[in-house]
């Protein structure tokens, strides 16, 4: 009887040691969970496509980002979270704990980038942008809207349809992704603003008006003209005047423009030269944002025929010749001041129409 007894009792003891220890080391897998990372600075994880939730906790052990690898690796697999870790590059701050690095795996907040373009720019332009940041995968090797108009599906020319924006992205995205966001951003902006279009508009449809807006935008920066410019244009447009604006003929010129226009790059017959052609240029001369459309669809009513700019970044506009030629005269012919600027901003390129 005593044998048994004391059989007994040591089986008693060793189940009792091994509940303590499985309730200790379930405490403790539990617990890994609030535990921060090992971390004094910020730094960035790389989950590789296809990596399974070891080879990231591998890696993050041989980086002391880990420090309990196989606590952490029973904590997800009690979570059912293992399986479910994306793809990506992640930012890892100072005070994030293993269950936070879990969910931010599985819900994939990846690290994100953004990429700026600016309103009145050309699709060379953005090319140029697309290709200089370092995030971005390069995948074309274009230099013309024609041929970002084959790869975007678009039937001509690309230029006015790149919408201005700024454009958050993930690392490995490339540039035609970021290229085919801003055209649908642009193909919505452009029906949103026609459909709120003014009456009796001397534009056959939305394309013409982005042809306007395109010049409305080089022509001016400020806010506060665009809509009055947009109506000394549709006026021109309803009188078969020629719109005779220089931003027309600087795109015309292509690489040959150096900064300067002459008398005889203003007689020289181009597809874009508003002085030499009857109405609108066959594409838009840049991409315009959503205030420069707007203005183009709906001008402000006057009778103002021209407008030059005046140097401080605003435009004396005139109902005559006469008095454009005055103007001409006081703002443009007269010695200028040392801080004159036809445009508010330095990105826009901003001349007088005759």
């Amino acid at each position: 009887m005593r044998v048994v007894r004391h059989l007994l009792i040591a089986g008693f003891l060793v189940a009792l040691v091994v509940v303590i220890a499985a309730f200790f080391g379930q405490h403790q897998v539990t617990s890994v969970g609030d535990k921060p990372l090992h971390l004094q600075q910020t730094q960035e994880l790389v989950v590789a496509p296809g990596s399974s939730f070891r080879a990231v906790i591998d890696q993050l052990t041989e980086r002391g980002i880990v420090e309990q690898p196989l606590l952490f690796r029973f904590y997800a697999r009690q979570h059912k979270l293992a399986h479910r870790i994306q793809a990506g590059e992640y930012l890892l701050d100072p005070g994030l704990t293993h269950h936070q690095l879990l969910q931010m795996m599985v819900l994939g907040k990846v690290r994100s980038y953004q990429v700026t373009l600016v309103e009145g720019q050309t699709v060379r332009d953005y090319l140029k942008v697309l290709q200089a940041h370092p995030q971005i995968s390069k995948t074309l090797e274009l230099t013309d809207p024609i041929s970002v108009a084959e790869q975007l599906d678009i039937d001509g020319s690309a230029e006015g349809w790149i919408y201005p924006d700024t454009y958050q992205f993930t690392k490995g995205s490339t540039d035609l992704q970021i290229l085919q966001r801003a055209y649908q951003a642009m193909q919505q902006v452009v029906e949103q603003e026609w459909q709120q279009r003014a009456k009796q508009l001397p534009l056959k449809n939305a394309y013409q008006g982005l042809i306007l807006a395109s010049i409305v935008e080089k022509e001016t920066g400020a806010v506060s003209e665009r809509d009055e410019i947009a109506g000394v244009f549709t006026r021109r447009l309803q009188k078969r005047m020629r719109l005779q604006t220089d931003p027309t003929v600087i795109y015309g010129m292509g690489d040959s423009y150096q900064g300067n226009i002459t008398r005889a790059d203003l007689q020289r017959k181009t597809a874009y030269n508003t002085y030499r052609i009857n109405g609108l240029p066959p594409t838009p001369i840049a991409n315009p944002g959503r205030a420069a459309i707007h203005a183009a669809l709906n001008p402000k009513a006057g009778d103002a025929l021209y407008f030059v700019a005046k140097g401080d970044g605003s435009h004396q506009f005139s109902a005559t010749l006469a008095q454009h030629n005055k103007a001409v005269r006081q703002y443009q012919m007269s010695k200028r001041r040392k801080d004159y600027r036809s445009a508010p901003v330095s990105t826009k390129t901003n001349t007088s129409t005759q």
